[in-house]
C-alpha cells in the first residue's frame, strides 16, 4: 500500500471510531427530556446581557415578555454600554407588548479580568437575587423562544433533578454562507461535546448553550457564578464545567423552538463568529493549535483527497479507503442537515466547509499573537484576564 492509502486508512478508522464511539454526537434525537409541571411553579428571573442589540430586540425581547408561566417571572435586560439605543428600545418594546415585567438596568464598564458579557451577567444576577428566584434563565439578546419555552424548561429540570438545562437554539440559515457554515457549527460542537455525554451522571463531558442557559439559583451561588467564570470568553461551556466540578446534574440538547435571530449573511459574519473564540477553545496553546489543525486535516480533507488521487494514479487502495471515510462523513451529516431542514446535497460539501473552520482557527490563533485577541461586541480580549479594549 502507499503511504497516501495506509493515510487514508488511517482517517477510515477514524470516522469509525467518530461513527460508534464518540457518543453517537451525529444524532439529533437528544431534545427537551421529559417534563413533569411542579406542584408550585417556582419564581424564575431572566437576565439578558445586551450590547448593541437593537437591530435583533424587536423580534427577540417581545418572545420573552410573552412567556406563559404559571409562576412568578421577571426578565432583566442589562444594558452593557450600548451605543444604537438598546436599553431605551427594551422599555419601549415592553410598553408596546406588555406581559413580563421588565427592569433595564446598566453595570458600567467591566473591571480588569472580566469579559463585558459576563461582567453584565453578575449585574443581572445580582439585581435578580433580590426576588429570592429558584431558577435564573440566561438567554442572549438574539434569542427568540416560543411562548411556553421557559415552562417546559422548568418543568424538564424538575421532572429530571436537572441544575442546569439548557438549549442549543437553533440559528438562523437564510444566506447561502449560513446554509454552508451554520449547520457545521452544531456538529462541530456536538462532536467536541456529545449531548448524550453531558447529561450522565459521572461523565466528564460538560458544555451549555449560552443563548438558553436554565440554571438553578442556588447552586448559582455555590459555584459563585458568574465570578468563578469571569475571564472566560467561552462563557457557556466555562459554566457548565464549574456546575459539574461541584456535583451538580446538567444536561443540553437541540432546540425545537428556541431560535437565533441574529443574520450573518456573509462569509465575513461567520469567519468572525468563529475566529473571535476557537483559539480561547485550545486554551491559546500552539501544540493544541498544531494537533486540531492535523485532525481536521486527516479527518476531513484526507478522504477527498486520497479518492481523487487514488482515481487519477490508479491507487485502488488509496480511493477505496477515501471513498469509505468520505461516505461515513456524508452521512453523519445529513441528520444535521434535516434538522436545519437544509438539502441533502450539503453533506458531501463538508471537507469544503471544514476547511473553512481549520482557515478560521489559524486565523484566531493569528489574531491573538497580534494582540486582538477574542472579541464580543466591540470589547477584544488579548489574552485570558486582560482588560478590554474598545474596538
Amino acid at each position: 500500500m502507499s503511504a497516501i492509502a495506509w493515510t487514508a486508512a488511517l482517517s477510515l478508522v477514524a470516522w469509525l471510531w467518530l461513527l460508534l464511539g464518540q457518543g453517537f454526537f451525529w444524532r439529533t434525537d437528544v431534545r427537551l427530556p421529559s417534563r413533569r409541571e411542579p406542584g408550585a411553579w417556582p419564581a424564575v428571573c431572566v437576565v439578558v446581557p445586551a450590547r448593541d442589540e437593537a437591530a435583533v430586540l424587536p423580534e427577540s425581547l417581545p418572545s420573552l415578555l410573552a412567556q406563559d408561566y404559571p409562576g412568578r417571572a421577571e426578565v432583566f435586560l442589562i444594558d452593557d454600554g450600548s451605543t444604537d439605543g438598546t436599553g431605551e428600545l427594551a422599555r419601549a418594546l415592553s410598553r408596546r407588548h406588555g406581559g413580563l415585567p421588565l427592569t433595564v438596568s446598566s453595570p458600567g464598564e467591566p473591571p480588569a479580568g472580566w469579559t463585558g458579557k459576563l461582567w453584565a451577567v453578575r449585574h443581572g444576577i445580582g439585581l435578580a437575587r433580590a426576588r429570592d428566584p429558584e431558577y435564573l434563565l440566561l438567554t442572549d439578546a438574539d434569542i427568540a423562544h416560543a411562548p411556553d419555552s421557559l415552562r417546559e424548561l422548568v418543568a424538564a429540570a424538575h421532572a429530571g433533578g436537572f441544575d442546569v438545562v439548557s438549549q442549543m437554539a437553533r440559528l438562523r440559515v437564510a444566506s447561502a454562507w449560513e446554509r454552508l457554515v451554520v449547520p457545521a457549527f452544531v456538529y462541530f460542537f456536538a462532536q467536541l461535546y456529545p449531548f448524550r455525554r453531558i447529561g450522565k451522571k459521572g461523565s466528564r463531558t460538560a458544555a451549555a448553550a449560552g443563548g438558553c442557559v436554565l440554571l438553578r439559583a442556588e447552586v448559582a451561588e455555590r459555584a459563585r457564578i458568574p465570578d468563578a467564570i469571569r475571564h472566560a470568553v467561552i462563557d457557556d461551556v466555562a459554566l457548565a464545567r464549574a456546575v459539574k466540578d461541584g456535583g451538580g446534574h446538567i444536561w443540553l440538547g437541540l432546540a425545537e423552538r428556541v431560535d437565533s435571530v441574529r443574520p450573518y449573511p456573509r462569509l465575513h459574519d461567520l469567519w468572525r463568529m468563529v475566529s473571535r473564540s476557537a483559539y480561547a477553545q485550545l486554551r491559546h496553546n500552539p501544540l493544541l493549535l498544531a494537533g486540531t489543525v492535523a485532525g481536521l486535516a486527516l479527518v476531513y480533507l484526507v478522504p477527498p483527497a486520497a479518492l481523487v488521487w487514488g482515481l487519477a494514479a490508479g491507487d485502488a487502495g488509496a480511493a477505496g479507503a477515501g471513498a469509505l471515510a468520505w461516505l461515513l462523513m456524508t452521512g453523519t451529516y445529513i441528520p444535521i442537515l434535516r434538522y436545519y431542514r437544509q438539502p441533502l446535497w450539503l453533506a458531501p460539501l463538508l471537507p469544503l466547509t471544514a476547511f473553512l473552520y481549520l482557515l478560521m482557527t489559524v486565523d484566531s490563533a493569528v489574531q491573538h499573537y497580534r494582540g486582538r485577541g477574542a472579541a464580543w461586541k466591540g470589547r477584544t480580549y488579548a489574552r485570558p484576564g486582560a482588560v478590554p479594549d474598545e474596538g
